[in-house]
């Protein structure tokens, strides 16, 4: 066959096969997921490529072909392959009939820096809403990782129209930002220099590079994210009750499970790990609790308990009939 041909084959073929990252390249084994299934760790997923919007960024890859998509939303610096528990969730959803989503916004990889949770939340808006026009969705379950569960909480807060699809969310490493990043030594005197440049009117300006060294950041986004009760501010051990249930409350009405690793790395010592994601849940109206003993902020040492978690949830949660979000 010529180099022609082959790549015409190439182009015709009806599955898409994305390869990993060098972040999850490791020895396939065989893992025990969800439901008693099996798979062998080849850190492949098999699925369809599309775009949701008109920006070159706004790329979705969905493995299955089922009508119930679970949608993964990713941490800083994240975009596809993501966790390490993504390829056996994505067997595990495949055995209970739905597809898993993973998609690309304006903030992935180096972009979160010159993006904020609003646009976040139109972007996965217009994720939703190809999925019912296009894909005939009977519903989503949105599935968030890190700096993901402040995209859910605020998009579940905007009340968009495509937000009626959303039959449960779950809420992996909740963890504050701006705790994390308070144990850096150049914090404080960059969330002066934001809040000088914000009460100049140059707050989409960008910081001075030893703000964030790995992504551009403008003045909103570094204090959105490191300074108290910015917008990105929801999970802070040191906010009180009242605040938390101002942040968190609306999620009330959504079916919604947390998932804390009780080992994660991005949370200070001096946090009370379970008094925290027990006032979280109950911020959040009464959320499902899992606590994974020495679980990382990924899980990527607790795959099984990770998959198994989240299968539970959206086998119990998952729809069952829904309304039309248009009407």
């Amino acid at each position: 066959m010529n180099l022609s041909s082959s790549l015409l084959s190439s182009i015709s073929s009806v599955r898409t096969k994305i390869s990993s990252t060098p972040k999850m390249t490791k020895t396939p084994s065989e893992t025990d997921v969800g439901g008693g299934a099996s798979v062998n760790r080849k850190n492949q997923f098999r699925g369809s490529l599309f775009k949701y919007g008109s920006k070159s960024i706004q790329v979705a890859f969905k493995t299955g072909d089922f009508r119930r998509q679970v949608i993964f939303i990713g941490g800083l610096t994240d975009g596809f392959l993501a966790t390490e528990y993504l390829e056996p969730l994505s067997v595990a959803l495949d055995n209970e009939k739905w597809s898993l989503v993973q998609f690309l916004l304006s903030s992935s990889y180096i972009g979160y820096g010159t993006s904020s949770l609003k646009q976040d939340a139109m972007e996965l808006d217009q994720l939703i809403s190809y999925l019912i026009n296009k894909e005939d969705s009977e519903g989503v379950v949105l599935v968030g990782h890190s700096t993901g569960c402040q995209v859910i909480v605020h998009y579940m807060g905007t009340n968009a129209a495509c937000s009626r699809a959303v039959r449960g969310a779950v809420l992996q490493a909740p963890v504050s930002d701006r705790e994390y990043k308070a144990t850096l030594p150049e914090t404080a005197a960059m969330i002066d220099l934001a809040s000088s440049m914000i009460s100049e009117g140059r707050g989409m300006d960008l910081m001075p590079r030893e703000a964030d060294p790995g992504a551009p950041m403008t003045a909103y986004r570094y204090h959105s994210l490191c300074s108290y009760m910015g917008d990105d501010d929801m999970f802070s051990s040191d906010l009180s009750d009242d605040q938390l249930r101002m942040r968190l409350g609306h999620m009330s009405t959504t079916p919604c499970q947390v998932i804390f690793s009780m080992a994660d790395e991005y949370v200070p010592e001096y946090v009370d790990k379970k008094a925290l994601v027990e006032r979280l849940c109950r911020a959040l109206g009464g959320a499902e609790k899992v606590e994974i003993e020495w679980g990382n902020h990924s899980l990527s040492n607790r795959v099984k308990e990770a998959v198994q978690a989240m299968i539970s949830f959206i086998k119990t949660e998952g729809p069952k009939g829904w309304d039309d979000p248009w009407s």
